[in-house]
């Protein structure tokens, strides 16, 4: 019996705020005089940490996305040019927020719906506004389920 692992997930455009990973450009200071094989050993980790990442990266994305981001120097560069695409401006990721919650403060569960259904749709949108950056509250999440339950639950 063979097993054979699912492929890696693709960046093909969305949802580039769960994607995002790189946050730093910074290169590993050099080597002190007389360094032990430890420390060189651990330089050369640190210093190849920055090409296995842009490998992971060419890898992990869609042809298309992979010729914006081909001649990127480093991963961070890569990133950005990704953020600045997909993700948008300040004021697009703002307006987005309020985009989400004004969906979020037009839920209402329907009557076909189990509490689970429901919940799962909430948490979407929650953890949307989240990964762009703001602050959700767990006790308005459950103040929102509990004030529009349908009258069957109460």
């Amino acid at each position: 019996m063979s097993f054979a692992p699912p492929p890696p997930p693709v960046f093909v455009g969305d949802n580039y705020h769960i994607w995002s990973v790189v946050e730093s450009d910074v290169e590993p200071p050099p080597l002190r005089a007389n360094p032990t094989i430890a420390q060189i050993r651990q330089h050369g980790e640190e210093r190849a940490k920055k090409h296995k990442a842009m490998a992971c990266l060419q890898n992990s994305v869609s042809d298309v996305i992979f010729t914006r981001i081909m001649t990127c120097g480093s991963p961070k560069q890569a990133w950005d040019r990704l953020k600045e695409e997909f993700m948008g401006s300040d004021k697009t990721r703002q307006q987005q927020v309020i985009n989400l919650r004004r969906e979020f403060e037009n839920l209402k569960m329907k009557e076909s719906e189990s509490i689970k259904q429901y919940s799962d749709r909430i948490m979407a949108i929650v953890n949307n506004i989240i990964l762009l950056g703001e602050d959700f509250s767990d006790n308005r999440v459950v103040e929102k389920v509990i004030t529009t339950l349908p009258e069957r639950f109460e």
